[in-house]
């Protein structure tokens, strides 16, 4: 491991507007299943993976065969929502650019379907803002910190030298158990369940310039 600094960024709430269209999938998908749901399971479940998700909602692990049938007819009919409906949320394109200047790597950490990433980055131009993409679709889901410890990996550099953004419960926690410092913003929860986070805030355009390099320097919160 070198020495350099790294953000990791969920995807889903944190650089595009996808809430509605996840909560619309989610509850058509679980409706034919027979599956109660609600806000309230939705934001509790919000940034787990879909196995996670399902075993969460229904408080045991589900077949994996099940597990993929739903979950596949869920996130078909997710990207066919957010097809030319997504739209990059405030201070995102500010603060990758900031970032890169600042000589940041920067990965995406997405608990995501790697084709839902794909639709997402490619439809509003920001693959190339990312020096790696990983998927946390077939990892332990958070608030296991696998998929964050992977990501860190993937562009060498040491957790300890890495912020996750985030906005979920889960990642927030997962961030934690993998040692990394985290901002966390309230596009799914209210400021006081992400407490957990070293910055809350809600929106990225209100972060302080200095923000990230306080995190890592050691000195807290700006």
């Amino acid at each position: 491991m070198t020495a350099r600094q790294g953000v990791l960024w969920d995807m889903d709430g944190v650089l595009v507007d996808t809430g509605e269209c996840h909560f619309w999938s989610w509850s058509e998908t679980l409706k034919k299943y027979g599956v109660p749901y609600s806000r309230e399971l939705f934001q509790a479940t919000f940034g787990m993976n879909n196995e996670r998700a399902l075993t969460t909602l229904l408080g045991y692990r589900p077949d994996p065969d099940w597990i993929a049938e739903v979950g596949g007819r869920k996130e078909k009919l997710f990207r066919r929502a957010v097809r030319g409906r997504a739209q990059v949320l405030p201070g995102v394109l500010d603060w990758l650019e900031r970032l890169r200047v600042g000589g940041f790597c920067q990965a995406i950490a997405s608990s995501a379907p790697q084709a839902n990433i794909d639709a997402l980055l490619d439809g509003l131009s920001l693959r190339e803002r990312f020096e790696a993409i990983v998927s946390g679709a077939d990892l332990p889901g958070k608030p296991d910190p696998t998929l964050f410890l992977q990501a860190a990996q993937a562009i060498n550099v040491s957790p300890d030298r890495c912020v996750v953004v985030e906005d979920a419960l889960a990642g927030v926690e997962a961030a934690r158990r993998a040692g990394m410092k985290c901002i966390a913003v309230t596009t799914t929860n209210p400021a006081q369940a992400l407490q957990a986070a070293d910055i809350v805030v809600d929106r990225l355009d209100d972060l302080p310039v200095n923000a990230f390099e306080h995190l890592l320097s050691g000195t807290g919160e700006p």
